[in-house]
């Protein structure tokens, strides 16, 4: 058995508190995703609670974290310096790999923000002219990093991937066999929602390429909630796990802020991954909560 390798993965900080927002900012989608902030979303993503996940994570002395999207909020300008230093806190582009989620690009407007604030922190280990999707190796992991974040009408959260990207995945994992590394497929959007307003519109053609060549791990955020799906591999399931929002308060349906670790090794010519789950009790203390094998 090799050396077991560790990959953290949180999602969803909708990084608080949001700073203050102009009033020419403010139109459209925003204004009404500022009431919802101001009225109800404060109340339950706390920085305490994100900095309390985030130096239980680093205890951990993971090998590799990854971030699945949506560190700011509604995208104002404003609000992608204080991001970017929390992501720096979090570890060195070496350490860390993110993508973006559907509020990284709210509007039109900042929708590329993302790609240059964090531009060191997705960044292929080989430049192919186009920022996704990525490939970064680290340790027996090839970090395969998507984009499904799109601006979106008011009141809608749904994610693309588009023909383009998915056909550059399609040449990428054509070219990665799992002998020759633990593939991790990062994207915001889960591959299956029952919600219109928040699901993947492209989900099936994703899934079409995963069918074809195969991953061992999908992550995910989006939905706020724990949650392992199966999906049909070239010849097994694999594995997609979401996790719930790393600043948030437990409310209504939706659980306390958690994260996940991954123990990864290759063991008699086979991959292994072990899922820990962590999250905050109601004294801000991260506790174990729940271990399954995966593979």
């Amino acid at each position: 058995m090799t050396d077991t390798f560790t990959l953290a993965h949180l999602s969803d900080p909708h990084l608080p508190p949001m700073p203050a927002a102009r009033l020419r900012e403010l139109a459209g989608k925003r204004a009404l995703g500022y009431i919802n902030w101001t009225r109800n979303r404060h109340k339950y993503h706390r920085r305490e609670v994100l900095d309390a996940l985030v130096a239980d994570m680093q205890a951990q002395r993971p090998d590799h974290i990854a971030v699945t999207g949506d560190l700011v909020n509604l995208a104002l300008e404003a609000e992608f310096t204080p991001a970017q230093a929390w992501l720096e806190s979090v570890g060195t582009p070496q350490q860390v790999t993110v993508v973006p989620g559907n509020h990284d690009a709210y509007v039109r407007a900042t929708r590329h923000h993302f790609g240059g604030t964090f531009a060191k922190f997705l960044q292929g280990d080989a430049a192919n002219g186009a920022p996704f999707p990525f490939v970064r190796r680290r340790g027996p992991l090839a970090l395969i990093g998507v984009s499904s974040a799109v601006p979106t009408l008011p009141l809608m959260a749904t994610g693309r991937l588009g023909r383009t990207q998915l056909d550059a995945l399609d040449r990428e994992l054509a070219q990665l066999p799992p002998d020759e590394a633990f593939r991790v497929l990062l994207v915001h959007h889960p591959l299956h929602s029952t919600s219109r307003m928040k699901r993947l519109t492209d989900s099936m053609a994703l899934r079409g390429v995963l069918k074809r060549h195969g991953v061992e791990l999908v992550l995910h955020g989006h939905d706020h909630i724990h949650s392992t799906m199966w999906l049909e591999g070239a010849d097994r399931q694999i594995p997609a796990v979401g996790v719930p929002s790393a600043s948030a308060l437990p409310h209504r349906h939706y659980p306390a802020a958690a994260y996940n670790l991954f123990s990864i090794a290759r063991d008699a010519g086979k991959w292994r991954c072990v899922q820990t789950v962590r999250a905050v009790d109601a004294d801000f203390r991260v506790k174990q909560i729940k271990q399954a094998t995966l593979l």
